[in-house]
């Protein structure tokens, strides 16, 4: 099922392929829990950016795996690259039309102790998912 999303301004669309019943993760981390973030993984393959890439801005720390990119007109933080899975897309599920999703969960992900829960995470961006993480 394919889900439409974007930023406040709509200068960064984007789609992505999804099941209707997801489990979105809530982390606590230094900047996930300042912008609100919450993350729902997807495998690359299943993330269309649909505008130019010259509408992002890409953030970047620590290890410098992470890839964070954020609308240069209204600042959002649609989706980024997460270094828990570098092979996936974290998409902003707060940037997503909900409308076709009929089940949704909430779980909170304890990114302050990254190091020791993000293999948690890791096969959520697997080609071969189905399902979200329940």
């Amino acid at each position: 099922m394919k889900h439409p999303g974007g930023c406040h301004c709509g200068a960064v669309r984007f789609e992505i392929e999804s099941p209707a019943e997801v489990t979105i993760h809530v982390c606590n981390c230094s900047i996930c829990s300042l912008v609100g973030y919450q993350h729902l993984i997807v495998p690359r393959d299943r993330f269309s950016l649909l505008v130019h890439e010259s509408s992002l801005s890409l953030y970047t720390f620590n290890t410098h795996v992470a890839k964070h990119y954020f609308c240069k007109i209204c600042g959002v933080k649609p989706h980024y690259v997460p270094r828990s899975n570098p092979d996936g897309i974290s998409v902003n599920f707060r940037c997503v039309s909900r409308e076709l999703f009929t089940k949704v969960e909430f779980k909170d992900f304890d990114g302050q102790n990254w190091e020791a829960n993000a293999s948690s995470l890791s096969h959520l961006s697997a080609a071969d998912q189905i399902q979200q993480d329940k």
